[in-house]
């Protein structure tokens, strides 16, 4: 706990980059959100989705994504589509590939985007507030002068740090490779949240446990000895979510990739912040302000 200001530096390093692309030009919105069209298509052998890409540009599809699946299937993500827009696209394709199977055409209103962004901040807001009032009440019996608030608060400030690494990594991927954030961006984010929690409770109830033990001692002393009790077993946990997660980026499929890579970065950072910024954060409180 003696190095607590050297991790919040090291947050703050990470973080301010993908903050500055972040409120430059924001994150790159999929369909979902924004709305627009939704196309796949099954050929009989498998083609470049860079050519593909300019054979849509060639006949004025403002593509935004193409996502390769299995059996040499292709999902199109595209600006909003006419019926005669789909039908020059079959076209096209059928004349540069051949036989050719459509196997999906859908179209996402503007009123589903809205509706979907709404809900996900909704979801998002109620995420925090069921969590603060939870460990809360959990901590309520913590030993005095200690307070069980901070402990909610210091876990809300180690839950935002990981929301802010994804969605800034994602707002620079979308700033130079044009990654598109959707539904499942979404769902990778709350179930962080409820990994990063769960992470920092282990820590900060061992700190409860330890305040019993140890009354009279200062609380960074106990703050650190709850972290290195732990440390084994937090990293051995994120550890072997790490290792399937790294399996299902290098042989999953295409179209899990990016939600995948959002839980990795996810899991790394909440391991982080539940022992190096959420203890730190609590200890640095109660030290300052809980005497």
């Amino acid at each position: 706990m003696k190095f607590k200001i050297w991790y919040f530096i090291f947050s703050l390093l990470v973080i301010i980059p993908g903050l500055y692309y972040l409120f430059i030009s924001g994150l790159r919105l999929g369909i979902d959100f924004t709305g627009g069209a939704l196309l796949e298509y099954r050929f009989k052998q498998e083609i470049n989705t860079q050519q593909l890409g300019d054979l849509l540009k060639q006949n004025k599809i403002e593509v935004s994504q193409i996502v390769s699946t299995q059996e040499n299937t292709y999902i199109i993500k595209a600006k909003p589509l006419t019926q005669e827009n789909i039908k020059d696209v079959k076209t096209a394709l059928s004349s540069t590939y051949g036989e050719m199977e459509e196997r999906r055409i859908e179209n996402v209103g503007p009123t589903i985007g809205a509706e979907v962004s709404k809900k996900a901040v909704l979801a998002l807001a109620i995420s925090v507030l069921a969590i603060i009032l939870y460990i809360t009440y959990t901590f309520r019996k913590v030993p005095k002068p200690a307070s069980s608030w901070r402990f909610g608060i210091a876990t809300i400030i180690a839950l935002v740090h990981d929301v802010l690494m994804v969605v800034g990594v994602f707002a620079i991927l979308g700033h130079f490779w044009q990654v598109e954030v959707d539904t499942l961006f979404v769902t990778a984010l709350l179930t962080i949240i409820g990994f990063s929690v769960h992470d920092t409770i282990v820590v900060f109830d061992r700190i409860r446990e330890n305040l019993i033990k140890n009354i009279g001692q200062r609380f960074g002393d106990v703050a650190n000895l709850s972290v290195i009790q732990t440390l084994a077993r937090s990293l051995n946990t994120s550890l072997t979510l790490v290792f399937v997660l790294i399996a299902m980026v290098l042989f999953g499929g295409e179209s899990l990739r990016w939600f995948v890579i959002a839980m990795l970065i996810g899991v790394i950072s909440g391991t982080y912040s539940s022992i190096f910024n959420a203890t730190a954060v609590l200890a640095l409180w109660e030290e300052k302000l809980g005497h």
